[in-house]
């Protein structure tokens, strides 16, 4: 890979004609805006798509997109593991959107699709709310809380968030079949 494994909203956009983007955020984040010309694989079906995306890397460089950049680098990570070399795109999204650059939006993105930071931070206020209010009735519902608030402190700690892996399986965040296949051909056709 000629790629550095990381690289700047502006170093992306002068290379996106050369690049195969891979968006690896949910299908409802992808639809909200994502990189010209990219490519929806959720962070979860990286392992099923490994054949399509080793031959869209034997073909030429690939750069990994999420949200922030924590989705991508891990998914850059996992392709690394099964000597898939591929770049992700400091800061995500919105370093995209913030230098100025255009985001795709096919159609109209519903109103209702939230991006996974949004669905972790409601998830995460609504159990500690409960556990704080349930908390009289019995305090082991103060747990909840704790457990909660040592996730968030462990997910800061790592880099990665198990609430938001638990909710990418939600029917609402997953791709449709026909979609995920759809996509993989391209990446084989590409």
């Amino acid at each position: 890979m000629t790629t550095p494994h990381t690289l700047s909203a502006q170093q992306a956009r002068t290379r996106l004609h050369e690049l195969t983007v891979l968006d690896v955020r949910t299908p409802g984040e992808y639809a909200a805006g994502h990189l010209p010309g990219a490519l929806n694989i959720p962070l979860d079906r990286i392992p099923h798509a490994l054949p399509a995306i080793r031959h869209a890397a034997d073909r030429g460089d690939v750069l990994v997109v999420c949200a922030s950049g924590a989705r991508s680098d891990s998914a850059r990570r996992t392709l690394a593991e099964h000597g898939i070399d591929t770049a992700t795109l400091a800061g995500g999204t919105g370093a995209w959107a913030a230098a100025g650059h255009d985001l795709h939006r096919p159609g109209q993105a519903s109103r209702t699709t939230w991006g996974m930071e949004r669905q972790v931070r409601l998830t995460a206020g609504a159990l500690v709310l409960a556990g704080l209010v349930l908390g009289p009735v019995h305090p082991a519902f103060l747990l909840v809380s704790a457990a909660v608030a040592g996730g968030l402190t462990y997910s800061a700690l790592t880099d990665t968030c198990g609430m938001a892996a638990v909710l990418a399986k939600l029917p609402h965040n997953r791709p449709r079949p026909g979609d995920i296949n759809a996509t993989l051909t391209r990446l084989l056709d590409h």
